[in-house]
Formats: structure tokens, C-alpha cells, sequence
């Protein structure tokens, strides 16, 4: 039985250990038009982003329309002046994927002339690996949805087939 009970413990830390470290494609906003001048500051990206948990690996993905806007990756100073003078990235395809390969704020700004000074921007934070394993509590369901998961190939289904070998393993050793 102990070796049962090891064993079910093994299963279970893979489970979570692939769990945490899954890498996500997050929607920005949580829709497939939230990049746009938000109409209050409860509708900012930037609210959605707070409310949010990035970590290395995972990729924010964009929908707009390719002729009438763009994504502009921005140090801090040309995020809080709105500047896309000097940009770090443009993006212009209308379905835009950006990885967020390091830990730290990531600056995204409209390119769109105006839409940025009316709050069309994004700021990310990307957790460090020290903080891999912090929660924090969730918020209330009334304040937030939390981030929409764009379709994967991958990730979805290796969990789940862990999901089904976990279970088989578990009702084999209560048996």
C-alpha cells in the first residue's frame, strides 16, 4: 500500500509540475476586439493585465483589423509618452503573437495616429522564476472573467491525457 500511496504522490506533483509550467496564448483583453480606445477606465487593458498572471513562456495574442491599426512594442519611456519613434517591435498582421520570453514589464502601445493618448495600451508584467509557485487570490468572478486562452494544439491535450492516465491510475490503486 505504500508503494500505492508513492506512487499516487509521483503522479500527482507531474500533474501539477506540468500544469504550472504549461505555457498559455492569452487573448489581450480577454476577446477578439478588445484592442481598441476603451470606453472607461473599468474597460482599460491594463485592468485586464493586473487582474492577470504572465509567465515566461506563455504568448499574448491580438485581432484587429491589419488596415486601421497595429501593435507597437514599446520601451516605458515611449509607452508613457506614447511614442512609436523608436519602437522595439511593430506588428501589422492583425493576428498578432507575441512571446513573452523573459521576466518584466512589456510596453505595447496602439500605432494607430491618436489612439494611444486615449488609452489604447497595454502593460504586462512577467513573473520571475522565484515567483513561479505564488498564488495569490483570485479575483471575484463580478470584477473579472479572467483571461481568455486562445486555442492551442499542444498543451490542451497533454494535459488532458495526464488527466485520464491520473484517473486510471487513481481507480486502479482504490480497487
Amino acid at each position: 500500500m505504500a508503494l500505492h500511496r508513492a506512487l499516487l504522490s509521483s503522479m500527482l506533483f507531474i500533474y501539477l509540475f506540468i500544469s504550472f509550467t504549461e505555457a498559455r496564448e492569452l487573448l489581450v483583453g480577454g476577446n477578439s476586439n478588445a484592442w481598441k480606445i476603451p470606453s472607461s477606465e473599468s474597460e482599460s487593458l491594463n485592468k485586464w493585465a493586473e487582474a492577470s498572471r504572465f509567465q515566461i513562456g506563455d504568448s499574448l495574442v491580438w485581432n484587429y483589423d491589419p488596415s486601421k491599426d497595429s501593435v507597437v512594442q514599446v520601451s516605458k519611456k515611449d509607452y508613457d509618452s506614447c511614442s512609436t519613434s523608436s519602437p522595439i517591435a511593430v506588428y501589422k498582421d492583425g493576428n498578432t503573437k507575441v512571446k513573452l520570453d523573459k521576466s518584466g514589464p512589456f510596453y505595447f502601445i496602439s500605432g494607430a495616429e491618436g489612439q494611444c493618448e486615449k488609452g489604447q495600451k497595454l502593460v504586462t508584467v512577467v513573473l520571475s522564476g522565484r515567483h513561479f509557485f505564488h498564488l495569490s487570490p483570485a479575483p471575484s468572478p463580478v470584477e473579472f472573467e479572467g483571461p481568455a486562452v486562445a486555442p492551442t494544439s499542444g498543451g490542451t491535450s497533454l494535459r488532458g491525457g495526464f488527466m485520464v492516465i491520473f484517473g486510471v491510475l487513481v481507480g486502479l490503486l482504490l480497487f
